[in-house]
């Protein structure tokens, strides 16, 4: 049984590794696509015979307390009416409907091509909404926002000049956050968020690889989303299906680093828990769905294979480093009662510089919104840690999410309420979208808080205190994510 937990743990650490090194290749591509000129062409909007038609699509569901704003921010943007359509493509079961149907007809009023599209049967959720609203869209470019996202008013002119290459079928820009300094729960969302939006989709985009429209603050080509076999609703994340399936079709995707769309971070744990269930097991549906068209492509090359692969896994890893959290107390009680076997984990420490890959790769992109200095890497070191300790916190959480998207269960798309909260010191208690009953993983997570307090007994126990930093960064990641969610 000893060799059998060393060896799992062994392998463990290597995935691990593995997955460090495809993130140190796209921070290589990254630093290359900084130094490199950009010489895409574009459309010349000087000449108004290149001004394409474009329609906005704004799926909603239940979304009282921002549709206002998104419809005024909308509504802003820098181009000409004549060539702008708007589809409200509404799902709501609740009062927002009315709401909606009033703030559409005001804007109507104003001259804006707006419409307020309700649909009879909720079929295919946000992937339903989209496809109903593509048959009567009249542009040839589909701009989709979900309703807590507020493009700026040059948003369009800074996007669609780039479809000027016809083999592009999506322009994707990056995420910023309004909301970035709420709350530590907040802070680490955006500590995340953008290691993905700065070092990922770069370094991906720049090497050729596949990356994916990030379901919203992204314009599609209608000739793509055709071509690639139209929205789906048969995967939680109907974007990475529909990219992957663009991509599979040879259609490129350009990512716009440098144009932001600022969005509202969730500043509940429930509601963060729930986005992180959706988009952890639509990325195991999705991987299930494309493994062997991927593998099997030929006209993908190996090292494209590898990223995709490992790009479609990315949830998955959650399930290896809950596995490597449990398998590491018996490691220590291993240690202290055969030492014969010291050797074995000489070599296993050999593992530690995926830790110090991954502190240079968020590295990166702290500084690319923060700058650099001694000040902000002290800052850095301190996010850094805590975002790691509270994404182990979520393991449990996301492996579930993860074995049920590989498994092939079926569940319900749940929204992530929004709240256009900004300030600590407003309320959201009264927010009528809330669940307010905690998942029975919580009770599991309070466990393992506990186990890994035992763990950090364990190394004054056995006087072994290489694990130690890591089990008190499961201790608190496990009480900081059980004890929110309860609270």
């Amino acid at each position: 049984m000893n060799y059998f937990v060393i060896g799992l743990y062994a392998f463990c650490l290597f995935v691990i590794f593995i997955y460090s090194l495809a993130q140190l290749n796209l921070l290589i591509n990254y630093l290359k696509a900084k130094k490199n000129i950009s010489t895409a062409p574009k459309f010349d909007f000087r000449n108004q015979d290149e001004i394409p038609f474009v329609t906005v699509q704004l799926p909603l569901y239940n979304e009282l307390y921002v549709v206002d704003r998104l419809l005024d921010n909308i509504s802003k943007l820098d181009y000409p009416k004549h060539k702008l359509e708007i589809q409200v493509l509404d799902d709501s079961t609740d009062q927002s409907v009315e709401t909606t149907a009033q703030k559409v007809k005001a804007l109507q009023k104003q001259g804006l091509l707006i419409h307020h599209i309700k649909r009879e049967k909720r079929e295919g959720f946000k992937a339903g909404a989209l496809k109903e609203g593509l048959k009567i869209a009249k542009g040839q470019y589909i701009a989709v926002f979900d309703s807590d996202f507020m493009p700026k008013k040059d948003w369009s002119l800074k996007t669609l000049p780039y479809f000027k290459d016809e083999k592009i079928g999506v322009v994707q820009t990056r995420w910023s956050h309004i909301n970035r300094n709420y709350s530590l729960l907040t802070k680490i969302q955006a500590f995340a968020l953008d290691f993905h939006f700065i070092l990922e989709q770069v370094g991906r985009n720049f090497g050729q690889h596949f990356i994916n429209f990030n379901g919203t603050a992204g314009v599609w080509r209608k000739e793509c989303i055709i071509d690639a076999g139209n929205w789906q609703g048969d995967t939680l994340t109907e974007d990475l299906d529909l990219s992957y399936r663009a991509q599979l079709k040879n259609w490129k995707f350009k990512y716009l680093e440098e144009v932001e769309t600022p969005a509202e971070l969730p500043i509940i744990m429930s509601a963060r828990r729930s986005q992180q269930f959706r988009w952890n097991k639509g990325a195991a549906e999705n991987f299930k769905k494309f493994k062997w068209r991927l593998l099997k492509e030929k006209s993908i090359s190996k090292h494209t294979k590898f990223h995709g692969i490992l790009h479609l896994l990315n949830s998955s890893m959650f399930i290896i480093v809950l596995l490597t959290a449990l398998l590491s107390v018996p490691v220590l009680y291993i240690k202290k009662n055969q030492p014969e076997l010291y050797w074995v984990f000489h070599i296993l420490a050999f593992f530690a510089v995926s830790t110090v890959i991954f502190f240079s790769c968020y590295w990166q992109s702290f500084t690319r919104i923060h700058g650099g200095g001694i000040k902000n890497f002290f800052k850095f070191f301190y996010m850094f840690i805590v975002f790691f300790s509270i994404a182990m916190g979520f393991s449990l959480h996301n492996t579930l999410a993860v074995l049920e998207g590989h498994f092939g269960k079926k569940s319900s798309f749940i929204r992530t309420p929004k709240f256009n909260i900004n300030k600590v010191k407003n309320s959201w208690k009264n927010n009528i979208y809330i669940n307010r009953e905690p998942p029975y993983s919580v009770f599991i997570e309070f466990i393992l808080c506990v186990y890994f307090g035992f763990a950090i007994f364990s190394a004054f126990y056995t006087q072994d205190f290489g694990l130690i930093i890591f089990h008190l960064m499961l201790f608190f990641g496990f009480g900081f994510v059980s004890l929110k969610s309860l609270a």
